[in-house]
């Protein structure tokens, strides 16, 4: 298994997210047991160009303070909504004998449910915890709205196993260090 951590970037990182506070917790408990159990931790940031103050070097660019990396842990830019539009990142988890990934992050309705049709696609397993991604409200539907309707009727028994997030830290202890 590896937990893949999406675009939990300093732009993002916004209390008009929903659950907010939660999804911070919730994603910072998955990384350290993922850490204390021998899963590994792959984190994806998303690089919206040059000029966009959103970009490689930028501050707003760089993963929030609460959830970075450790020396390291890999590090994957995407210029896309999935990660597997990385070819690096693609041919990282291909390399791998692990076929399947705990994904977690920001956004719901973009980048998280890009990249878990993609791992789908692909022939991963596919885990999304529960209170392990969010969205803003847009002008359709709420933030809280948009996170449900993903995580009860998009994504179950098709695409991911979507998971409590105790259900997700099981998950993650029963691997071999």
């Amino acid at each position: 298994m590896k937990l893949i951590v999406i675009d939990m970037q300093k732009a993002l990182m916004d209390d008009e997210l929903y659950n907010f506070d939660g999804l911070r917790k919730n994603i910072a408990a998955l990384i350290g047991a993922a850490r204390e159990n021998g899963v590994e931790v792959i984190y994806v940031q998303h690089d919206a160009g040059p000029g966009t103050g959103f970009s490689v070097g930028d501050e707003a660019f760089e993963i929030a303070d609460e959830v970075a990396p450790r020396e390291g842990e890999k590090v994957f830019v995407k210029t896309i909504n999935s990660c597997f539009g990385n070819k690096d990142f693609t041919a990282y988890l291909e390399a791998s004998e692990d076929d399947t990934l705990m994904i977690v992050g920001l956004q719901t309705n973009f980048c998280i449910d890009a990249t878990v049709k993609s791992a789908f696609e692909r022939g991963y397993d596919v885990i999304v915890p529960e209170g392990c991604n969010s969205t803003f409200d847009n002008p359709y539907m709420n933030g809280e709205t948009t996170y449900l309707y993903y995580m009860n009727e998009v994504w179950p028994d098709l695409f991911a196993d979507c998971v409590s997030p105790d259900e997700a830290l099981a998950l993650i202890r029963e691997q071999d260090p």
